[in-house]
């Protein structure tokens, strides 16, 4: 492991409301970890809500062999002892199982699956550990242990459904290979319209190249703008909103968002379990940023969903990634965690082969 110097953590650890200091063991831990940061939640097993939380000072890096799993663990175990410093306890054996969810877990976590199971054993004295994709803590948070779908939407979009038994996956790949209807697409189709308006050609919106000029200056001038950039998806996301506001008085901006809620329902109709004998509606889960926009994607979506997928329910995300890994790790220790095995979506280390069951396509 790495010997940098661990990075701060946020001073905003505290009890949440409703929630006491000196909350009784045994504890478990929920982490979260994105391109925002690094998401810290300490609970009990008799108690849905986490006792306290803490957000880390830096996004978890990323190298040659994935995600780095020594400076994930430089911000989770201090952030883990002050927890319980706070809140009880100060033994740190006291946490019995940890749930770490991370975006690029599945692709890029070789390094965490490898390296965290023996490091947390050693620093916390955990035994029970579960690594998985955010797509996975994404579901449990929205639609916990029970058959359903999620579609998480932000900059990139990626659906996850499972009938407890199989997992199966749809897009998630990335602005220029699919995230369709994701923030990124959004984005992305607003300024090609808008460009079309520049040039004169066919479907062009003269709102949303208004809105482009007053975002990024002068139309000429984007292609220099976002092509050297790395964070490309992330530009072309933070034209969505934009494409929303025109919605209602553009005819081309709402027809962008009419096209994206149909690639919406496509991936979640793509996972969502057939319905069984006794024709029970399918739960699907709306999770992340995109889905703020409201009405003008919302009521598109809805109508999509009951086109292409009519046993659908859709329901909001009755908790967010970091409340999803809380619930996994609490599921662990207590024996409960229904949601199928998977090598790379849901890995649980130690055990064995014929109790991993659950596989995804692709």
């Amino acid at each position: 492991m790495s010997s940098r110097r661990h990075s701060p953590v946020s001073s905003g650890v505290g009890v949440r409301p409703g929630a006491e200091a000196g909350a009784s063991g045994p504890f478990v831990l929920g982490v979260d970890s994105g391109g925002s940061g690094l998401r810290v939640a300490l609970g009990v097993l008799d108690r849905s809500a986490a006792v306290g939380t803490t957000v880390c000072a830096e996004p978890v890096r990323t190298g040659p062999a994935g995600i780095d799993a020594g400076h994930l663990l430089e911000q989770l175990l201090p952030a883990a002892r002050l927890l319980l410093e706070r809140h009880g306890s100060g033994s740190a054996e006291a946490i019995t199982a940890v749930a770490i969810g991370a975006a690029g877990m599945a692709t890029l976590g070789g390094q965490l699956r490898a390296e965290l199971p023996l490091a947390l054993e050693r620093a916390l004295g955990v035994r029970r550990l579960a690594l998985a994709a955010d797509a996975v803590t994404a579901y449990a948070g929205g639609v916990g242990q029970r058959p359903g779908a999620v579609v998480a939407g932000g900059t990139g979009l990626i659906a996850l459904g499972t009938d407890l038994t199989n997992w199966r996956r749809a897009d998630g790949w990335g602005h220029l290979l699919g995230d369709s209807g994701s923030g990124a697409w959004i984005g992305r189709a607003g300024l090609d319209a808008a460009m079309r308006a520049h040039d004169g050609r066919r479907g062009g919106s003269a709102p949303l190249l208004a809105r482009l000029e007053a975002v990024f200056g002068p139309a000429p001038k984007l292609p220099g703008l976002l092509y050297p950039r790395t964070d490309r998806a992330a530009v072309l996301a933070s034209f969505a909103p934009e494409v929303a506001a025109c919605a209602g008085h553009d005819p081309v901006a709402a027809g962008i968002l009419r096209e994206a809620a149909g690639h919406i329902a496509e991936a979640a109709a793509a996972v969502c379990p057939k319905a069984g004998a006794d024709d029970e509606p399918c739960e699907v889960a709306l999770t992340g940023g995109l889905f703020r926009m409201g009405d003008p994607l919302l009521v598109p979506l809805r109508e999509e969903l009951s086109r292409q997928v009519p046993q659908a329910r859709p329901v909001p995300g009755s908790g967010d990634p970091l409340a999803g890994a809380l619930s996994i790790a609490r599921a662990l220790a207590t024996g409960d965690l229904r949601l199928p095995r998977h090598p790379t979506l849901l890995h649980v280390p130690g055990e064995g082969p014929g109790k991993e069951p659950g596989q995804a396509p692709g």
